[in-house]
C-alpha cells in the first residue's frame, strides 16, 4: 500500500512538473513566433512603405503602428499555434490577448497621457500577462504536449 500511494505521489508530481514544462515551452514558442512575425512582417510593411516614398510613416505614427505591429504578431503566433494542431477557437483567443493592451492603452495615448514610446512599450509588455490568462482559461490544451500533435492542417497533396 505504501509502494502505491509513493508512485502515485511521484506519478502525480512529475505529471504536474511535465505540465508546467509544456506550459512553458508552449508560451515561450508563441513570444519566439510573434518576434518572428514582427520582424519578417513588419520588414515587408517598411518594404512597402518604402516603396511609396513613406519609408518613416508608421514611425511617425505609433497610434498606428501600434496595431499594426500586433497584427504581425498574432499572425506569426496563430500560425505556429496551428502548425502544433490548435483549433481556431484558442487561436482567436490568443488573437485577442494580442489586441487587449493596444486596446486599452490608446485612449490614454490619444488622451496625450502616454508617448509612443511608452504606447509601444506598455502594449509589448501587457501582451504577456494577456497571453497567460488565455492560456490558464484552456490550461490541459497548453500543458499537452504538442510536440506530438499532428499539423491541423494537412499538407497539400502534390
Amino acid at each position: 500500500m505504501t509502494t502505491a500511494m509513493t508512485t502515485a505521489a511521484a506519478t502525480g508530481e512529475t505529471g504536474r512538473r511535465s505540465e508546467r514544462y509544456n506550459l512553458v515551452r508552449h508560451f515561450v514558442e508563441m513570444v519566439l513566433a510573434m518576434i518572428l512575425g514582427m520582424a519578417v512582417l513588419g520588414a515587408v510593411v517598411q518594404a512597402i512603405c518604402a516603396v511609396l516614398g513613406h519609408s518613416g510613416f508608421f514611425l511617425d505614427h505609433p497610434g498606428l503602428r501600434a496595431p499594426l505591429m500586433a497584427m504581425n504578431m498574432t499572425i506569426g503566433m496563430a500560425a505556429w499555434m496551428r502548425h502544433r494542431g490548435h483549433s481556431w477557437a484558442p487561436i482567436g483567443e490568443m488573437s485577442a490577448a494580442m489586441f487587449v493592451p493596444a486596446a486599452v492603452l490608446i485612449v490614454p495615448f490619444w488622451a496625450g497621457a502616454l508617448s509612443g514610446d511608452a504606447l509601444l512599450g506598455a502594449m509589448h509588455i501587457l501582451m504577456l500577462p494577456a497571453m497567460v490568462i488565455a492560456m490558464l482559461r484552456r490550461r490541459d490544451e497548453y500543458a499537452q504536449d504538442h510536440h506530438r500533435h499532428l499539423p491541423a492542417v494537412p499538407p497539400l497533396a502534390a
